[in-house]
Parts: structure tokens; sequence; C-alpha cells
């Protein structure tokens, strides 16, 4: 350990205990529940729980949610996935937690600072320790005796408050961009909805009221609706099939050994699991690609399960789990969105395959739409860029945040880089 850094059993300065288990009848209304998707994915426990449980006075007292409580995810069908931690930065009132997750409550409230917790339970040395001696049967599991042979490195409890602090500013800027982002998505999903869904400038018109839209805008909108194959659609639209409207490409995996993590080559996706919020993450590059997406693509997941969106932020190789759509006017934003419309249509192919849900090419191209005048889909597109833009600015800032975070947190909680060689305010640089 690092000058006053100790190294101490997490048996000495936690009591163990599992969570609540209920049958499915008890769920969906009563009290707060810490579900184990809130821990998996979440280094804090979430402010607000949204799943409920219907909980005894003495199963809130016995399995409750305190300021410095440590879950664990207790069982797995993964060792990747065993041991992933969320620690609780204050109480939540009535809440119990999930029963299969563990639970290590403080001993002494004053020896672990939980915003320090926070990232030494979800850092490498950790993780490597949980890895190392978790059990493959049918499940991972992590048991008490396991836990009893893991440790903790601590620093002097300022230093302990000042890492957390420094990290958890990362992440705090983090949930705000990503928030943002929501917001901003949820302008340009409803937008799309009223124009091309609902029609409302048509059924404005229809009624005689002002659609709220520029006169030239208005202008392009018909004041009819006309019966189709698909339902009613403004008076001049059309019907086609996704061949009509998009440009598809559907990914096909290179050739031999052609994947690296070195950057060489050009970054390859090869299905949803390389999908994150809006853009995907990157996982390897390839040098040797065969199929290629565009900046600005829209990225479909065809392979279990089908219909997940992304948007390619940058040229790309792109696998067989993945098509790369755009419309043939060059509109991303319209591309984007009629995309994640298709949602029940993609449902359809995932419940219809047989060991793994798929879509074809031929299928795909054979979906159903309704074809909208060029001048309204660019008018949408010089609508929605700027918003587009924004949201990409703003998930870049939030890849940049995450690298920088992840880079620190090790250093950090094993006293590589220690605070007190940090220049003046350092801690501050993110604010």
């Amino acid at each position: 350990m690092v000058g006053e850094w100790k190294s101490l059993p997490v048996a000495e300065l936690y009591d163990f205990s599992s969570g609540l288990s209920k049958p499915s009848s008890a769920f969906g209304s009563g009290y707060p529940f810490l579900a184990f998707k809130d821990i998996f994915y979440n280094s804090a426990v979430p402010p607000h729980l949204t799943e409920l449980v219907n909980s005894t006075e003495e199963e809130r007292s016995r399995s409750s949610v305190r300021r410095g409580d440590v879950f664990l995810t207790r069982t797995s069908e993964t060792m990747d996935e065993l041991g992933m931690s969320s620690v609780a930065l204050r109480d939540v009132p009535d809440a119990t937690f999930n029963g299969f997750t563990k639970r290590l409550r403080p001993k002494n409230s004053q020896t672990v600072v939980p915003e320090y917790a926070r990232y030494y339970f979800r850092g490498p040395t950790f993780r490597q320790a949980v890895t190392a001696m978790s059990s493959m049967s049918t499940r991972a599991s992590l048991n008490n005796e396991m836990l009893s042979r893991l440790s903790i490195a601590l620093p002097p409890r300022d230093e302990q408050a000042a890492i957390g602090h420094i990290l958890g500013t990362l992440d705090d800027k983090i949930e705000v961009n990503r928030r943002m982002s929501e917001t901003l998505e949820a302008m340009a999903r409803a937008l799309f909805k009223s124009w091309f869904v609902a029609f409302d400038p048509v059924r404005a018109k229809m009624e005689g009221r002002d659609p709220g839209l520029p006169k030239s805008l208005s202008n392009l909108f018909p004041d009819r609706l006309v019966d189709s194959g698909l339902g009613e659609i403004p008076e001049g639209w059309g019907i086609g099939r996704v061949d009509d409207e998009f440009n598809l490409t559907m990914g096909q995996s290179p050739p031999g050994e052609t994947y690296n993590v070195a950057g060489d080559g050009v970054p390859f996706y090869q299905g949803r699991a390389d999908f994150e919020s809006r853009f995907p993450k990157r996982r390897v590059y390839c040098t040797a690609p065969t199929r290629l997406a565009q900046k600005g693509d829209t990225l479909v997941s065809v392979r279990a399960p089908v219909g997940d969106i992304n948007m390619a932020f940058e040229d790309c190789a792109i696998g067989r789990g993945v098509a790369a759509a755009r419309h043939r006017s060059g509109s991303r934003s319209y591309t984007y969105q009629f995309m994640l419309g298709l949602e029940e249509v993609f449902t359809r192919f995932e419940a219809e395959g047989t060991v793994f849900g798929s879509i074809s090419k031929k299928d795909f191209h054979a979906i159903p739409c309704v074809v909208v005048p060029p001048e309204i889909v660019a008018a949408f597109e010089r609508a929605l860029a700027p918003l587009d833009d924004r949201v990409e600015i703003i998930m870049r800032q939030c890849g940049s945040l995450a690298c920088l975070r992840d880079a620190l947190l090790p250093k950090l909680i094993s006293g590589e880089l220690r605070l007190s060689l940090l220049p003046a305010g350092a801690e501050h640089v993110t604010a």
C-alpha cells in the first residue's frame, strides 16, 4: 500500500446480507424496490427507484437501503456480470433490494466514504478479484465465504472523499449531458410523429386551423387525407416499400483475422452488442472491411435482437449483424426517425426467428411505407439537422468524459496518482 493507505478485509468493514425474494405477483405496486438491473447498470443507487414491491414492515427493516450500503450482484449467467456494484449515496426510505444481490452494510460509517466505495468496487482491482474467485457451474455465484476473502484499499478519509469527488464530478457531467440528449431526442421524435404519423399539419388545415408553421412550410402540406393500404395518408403522398425510399447496405463479416483494438483500419461494428444510446461504442477496428457505412447512416441490428437503432458518427465497417440505411434524398434525420418507427415491424421478425431472430435484405426491402414528397423530407432535415448536430456533440463529450474517468479511476484508487501531486484546483477541472 502507498503511504498511509491500508488494505482491509471486506468482512472487517461490512456485514453481509441477501435481499428480498418475492413472487412476481408481489411486484407492480407498493414500496420502492432496488432491482438487479438498477445495480448492474448504475455505480450509484438511483435516487428514484421505478420498480415497486408489496413488502412488509419487517422486510423493509431487514432489507433496507441506507447511505453507505454496497450492493453486489451475487449470481449471473457469466463471470463478467458477477459482483457488479452499486453504492447508496443516500438513504432510500421504505426501499428493499433484490434477492439475487448481496448487501454490504458498513459496520462503521466513518471508515469508508461511500463516494469512494462507489468507484473502488467498480474498479479493476476489485472486479479482477471477483472474477478470479467466482465459481461457474450453470451460473456464476458469489457467496459470503468468497466475499470474506476480498479486501479493499483505503487511503485516508479526506483522500477518499477527494477521489470520490473527482470521479463523481465526471459522472455528474455525463448524466447532465445524457438527460439533455434525451430531451433533444424526445423533441425530434415528437416532430416526426406530428408530421408523418399523426399528420397534424394536414389535420389542422382540414379543420381550418393554423398549423403553426411558416407559410412556405405550411404550403407543402395538403389539406386532405385519403384512404390507402396503410390507412389514411395525406393527399398526394404515396405508398411504397423501404427499397423505394432508402439505400440499404447489409453488413458482412470480413474474412480471416482482420480485427484489432490498436486502431489499425476502420472502426468495425458487428451487431447490437456494439450499440449504445444514439451512437455505437467502438469495440474493434478492421483492416479488411467488406461492407462500409458512411457517417450519418442509420445503423440497424438485423440479428438477435432485430431493430436496435444507432447512428454512425463516422465512416465505419459493418458486420453481418448490422445494416446501414439512408434515405435516397440523403436525409439522415428522417432516416433515423423512420427506422425508430419500425419497432413493431422489427419485433415481428424477432418473434418469427428460429434460433435467433433475424431479418433478410429481401424482407427489409419489402417493408411497406408511406412515400413522403421529397420537399417535405428536405424541410424535416433542415429542421432537425441542428438538433442532431447538438446531440452528436453532447454524446461525443460524454464519451470523452467517460474515457477520462476510466483512465483516472484505476490510478486514483491504487494510489499510483496521488491527489497531493495534482495542481491546486484540479479537482474542479470538470465543473
